[in-house]
């Protein structure tokens, strides 16, 4: 049993767990927020806003700065280094860094009289990463897909559709936009595989979790696509490091971190994965039959798959699983976004909004549906150009409330489907799990038991966990500590509930249909 550090850089924050596997507990939880404790970067919510037509980029020297600020400050809080067996992370997907051919050199040669920031900085040979919020590339997109014949065959090979944040569109942009950099550019990484080379002192693998939110990577051999490759960009291969399972080891930590916050010399580093695969470990859900649904301002669907199957309309995404195998994910950007607008455009409370409107209407409410679509949607992909009501009414306050919770539900059911997994549970987690009524009604629509998940951090507690599984602690026992749902507060599902839903579910498809013909 071991000490292990998780570390979790996610779009406006990097953040540290260290776990005790023996006792099955958290013993430090610590984070450095990009905006707040690093103001000179002027990136207030983890990126520049101010980029033109859809760009949306992120420093890299302050990612860097801010790994020196958090082990600063955990070392000042007496957290001591020497006692962590092993340590992995969990970065924000489809984020990239580019970097010269000089960036092994200078990894080996890290002085901890100095630190990350000063001494990489010349390693750059772009000076912004493009992040997951990006939505730039939708040319190149294009480009990619008429390359290979089609984005039928795109997603086919690497698990998705051609998509404008990921990271194979956005190399494609830079190397036609700025061809001198890109040639100057010897090694590609994406956040994660940064953070895991900083970390080991040498340039690391990508891991099959994260390498698969690329559109670069082949589902079936989990190795680069040759086609989708030579799409992309000349010369692309020889700038990528290799792809890797999840679970590999990358060596002992760097001496810079030996020397400067005094860990142990034998601490082993294992590459990390994306936020979205390492949230799928932290939450138990690696195994085949679980599936999550995280709440948040938009809401995700995830789970894991026996074999890559992939969405026949193009709007999911398959990744590697870091336990083995893969995993799905379906977006839906209109999350609490939507339930947000309807509860401020009927001037309600929380309470008013999840309890007593659901409370004082019929369950299907007598057919009234809605598509919630205060934004264009990702899943299915449309602009309705706001919410669109099945019926012409003045909706109260408590049917309004009814149909954006039924019709979000009703939408996630359905274009799921496509991935043949009957859930035995459902895993709920995101500020609008508490609320029973909003639980209630996902078990209705999806006919499953529901669990709400006591996992703060799922994507630092999952790389932790990583960490452990990577130095041989069993899976299964890492879950049973740290990945359990919370004692009674399980829900059920209504059987007369569940009935009135199956029945409204091709009504909802219809109507949405409707959507697209119009």
């Amino acid at each position: 049993m071991s000490l292990v550090l998780g570390l979790d850089s996610s779009t406006q924050s990097l953040s540290a767990v260290i776990l005790d596997t023996e006792k099955g507990i958290v013993v430090a939880d610590h984070s450095v927020n990009f905006g707040g404790d690093l103001p000179h970067y002027n990136q207030p919510h983890g990126y520049d806003e101010s980029g033109a037509r859809g760009e949306v980029h992120a420093n890299p020297l302050m990612w860097l700065e801010a790994l020196d600020l958090l082990l600063v400050r955990m070392t000042g809080e007496g957290v001591d280094f020497s006692e962590i067996d092993a340590v992995s992370g969990s970065g924000q997907q489809h984020g990239s860094v580019y970097l010269k051919s000089n960036f092994n050199e200078v990894l080996a040669k890290l002085s901890a009289k100095s630190d990350l920031k000063t001494q990489l900085s010349d390693c750059l040979s772009r000076s912004s990463s493009p992040i997951w919020m990006d939505s730039s590339t939708g040319e190149e997109c294009g480009e990619i897909a008429r390359a290979v014949g089609g984005n039928e065959i795109v997603c086919a090979k690497s698990g998705s559709v051609a998509v404008e944040r990921f990271t194979g569109p956005q190399i494609r942009k830079f190397a036609k936009n700025e061809p001198n950099n890109y040639r100057q550019t010897g090694v590609i990484h994406l956040v994660s595989s940064f953070f895991a080379s900083i970390l080991a002192g040498k340039t690391v693998a990508i891991d099959h979790g994260d390498g698969a939110g690329m559109n670069l990577m082949n589902l079936a051999s989990l190795d680069w696509d040759q086609d989708l490759l030579k799409a992309t960009a000349d010369g692309l291969k020889e700038k990528l490091p290799p792809c890797a399972p999840s679970s590999s080891k990358s060596g002992a930590i760097s001496p810079y971190f030996v020397k400067k916050y005094g860990f142990s010399p034998s601490c082993e580093t294992i590459i990390w994965s994306g936020d979205n695969p390492c949230s799928l470990i932290g939450m138990g859900a690696a195994s085949p039959g679980k599936v999550v649904i995280s709440l948040g301002t938009s809401d995700t669907l995830f789970a894991a798959m026996p074999e890559p199957k992939t969405d026949p309309n193009g709007f999911g995404h398959v990744f590697g699983n870091p336990a083995g195998g893969y995993m799905s994910l379906i977006c839906f950007k209109n999350g609490s976004l939507a339930r947000e607008a309807i509860k401020k455009q009927y001037s309600l409370g929380w309470e008013a909004f999840e309890i007593r409107a659901l409370s004082e209407t019929p369950i299907g409410n007598n057919g009234a549906m809605m598509l919630p679509f205060y934004e264009p949607e990702i899943t299915p992909a449309i602009d309705t150009g706001g919410p669109v009501f099945s019926e012409e009414h003045e909706y109260l306050s408590g049917e309004a409330v009814r149909a954006v919770l039924e019709s979000q539900f009703l939408n996630m059911r359905a274009h799921s489907e496509w991935l043949g997994v009957s859930p035995s549970r459902i895993y709920i987690t995101g500020g609008a799990s508490e609320n029973d009524g909003i639980a209630q009604v996902i078990a209705n629509v999806f006919g499953v038991s529901i669990d709400r998940l006591d996992v703060p951090g799922s994507a630092t507690i999952g790389a932790g966990m990583r960490a452990a599984h990577g130095i041989g602690e069993d899976l299964a026992d890492l879950e049973s500590k740290f990945s359990q749902p919370k004692e009674g507060r399980t829900l059920d599902p209504d059987p007369a509930a569940c009935e009135v839903y199956q029945s409204a579910l091709p009504t909802f498809k219809e109507f949405l249909a409707k959507q697209f013909s119009s």
